[in-house]
């Protein structure tokens, strides 16, 4: 197979347009690794690049779940491994995009995910609901702290599977996290720019989804909208405020913090992974620069 590209980094730094531009000079298909870019009709508030901006390069892993259905790293991580081998296959180079850094993981690194107890997951959600969030995430961080300072507080869904695999197999959820090893040849291409740029970035984003429909999108969608789909970041907020517990400009302020937030977990996620090689995502020879860093690892992993 040959070396895997991947473009990775925060929010609105322009990872997708590095990698069309990566994969037009590659002659490479896409593979997405925005776990809510899989979601059919999530469009507007992901950042999906249309049908039409795609260059006529194949994409795979957009538009694969319902927004009724919970998303599975597992389950991503081998319906796009088949994908990474298709394209092989046919004789051509993948370039993988996306900021959800466990999926990044999940695609390109030496890892197995522990199994699932439906009932031990159900007493653990229901505890959630009773007792909140907090508390069992403070049980994760007297239990397993490396994994808790993985994971974002309100993330319910990951606090209690952190938790069910510390029940069913007796050891940490952390243990089960990479540990930096390639299962497949790859090479990461990390996108960043100055934090105030970034923050800038952020709120034109939210301008632009704002103008494009977004609380239209989100709308339509609601009635169906499963656990996981609903709290994406700027669907949460709009839903807030279609519930009438925000006005639309509070909604719209909540998605443009949300959303910094969010850049900084990203950042923070990537920045421990020494094997990125990191781009400023304002520099002028841009792809110039990823072009020759991937020629670089193709002369290494050349025998």
């Amino acid at each position: 197979m040959s070396l895997v590209v991947a473009v990775v980094g925060p929010t609105a730094t322009g990872k997708s347009d590095l990698a069309l531009d990566l994969a037009e000079a590659l002659d490479a298909e896409v593979v997405n690794a925005d776990a809510f870019q899989l979601y059919r009709g999530m469009d507007i508030g992901t950042a999906k690049l249309p049908v039409a901006e795609r260059r006529g390069i194949p994409h795979h892993q957009l538009d694969v779940l319902e927004v009724e259905q919970e998303a599975s790293v597992a389950a991503y991580q081998e319906h796009a491994r088949a994908d990474l081998a298709a394209i092989a296959a046919r004789g051509r180079r993948a370039v993988v995009v996306g900021g959800s850094g466990l999926y990044v993981r999940a695609l390109l690194d030496d890892l197995e995910f522990p199994g699932t107890d439906p009932d031990v997951r159900a007493a653990l959600a229901e505890r959630a609901e009773q007792e909140g969030t907090a508390a069992l995430y403070a049980e994760l961080q007297r239990r397993d702290p490396e994994a808790a300072a993985r994971i974002e507080p309100r993330n319910t869904r990951r606090i209690v599977r952190a938790l069910e695999v510390l029940e069913i197999t007796g050891r940490p959820f952390s243990a089960s996290l990479p540990e930096g090893r390639y299962a497949l040849p790859a090479v990461q291409l990390g996108l960043d720019l100055d934090t105030q740029v970034l923050d800038e970035r952020v709120a034109r984003r939210v301008d632009r989804m704002w103008e494009a429909g977004l609380l239209a999108e989100v709308a339509a969608l609601a009635p169906r909208l499963g656990r996981t789909a609903s709290r994406a970041v700027g669907y949460t907020e709009v839903l807030a405020h279609l519930r009438g517990e925000r006005s639309e400009d509070e909604a719209r302020e909540d998605v443009v913090r949300s959303t910094r937030r969010l850049v900084r977990r990203q950042r923070s996620w990537f920045r421990r992974d020494a094997r990125i090689a990191w781009l400023d995502a304002a520099e002028p020879r841009l792809v110039r620069r990823a072009l020759e860093l991937l020629a670089e690892a193709d002369r290494r992993l050349a025998p």
